[in-house]
């Protein structure tokens, strides 16, 4: 039987940046701050938050505009009306048995 290892995945290309940042460091061909020889590491970090930021975002404007639709419809204000007018039917359908 053959074992099929088929893993995908591996460094990556900001791992691989990292790496050759540090070493270059090192051995002294680059002269930056560790904060910028580290940074790669940092932009999969910074996708996902701006990822995330545009799905809040994006959430919020349809929230939004679900709300305002619902106002320009009138759709909020007819549930209302027709809550109302049963109330007044159950009102006079209780004065009416009172009545009687």
């Amino acid at each position: 039987m053959s074992a099929n290892n088929n893993s995908t995945g591996g460094i990556g290309f900001c791992g691989l940046l990292t790496i050759v940042f540090i070493v270059l460091k090192l051995m002294h061909y680059i002269d930056w701050s560790w904060w910028w020889v580290l940074s790669p590491l940092l932009i999969p970090i910074a996708i996902v938050l701006i990822i995330v930021f545009f799905i809040v975002i994006l959430r919020v404007f349809f929230a939004l505009k679900v709300k305002r639709t619902v106002k320009e419809s009138g759709f909020a204000a007819r549930i209302k009306k027709m809550e109302r007018m049963r109330e007044n039917m159950q009102r006079s359908k209780f004065k009416d048995n009172w009545k009687s």
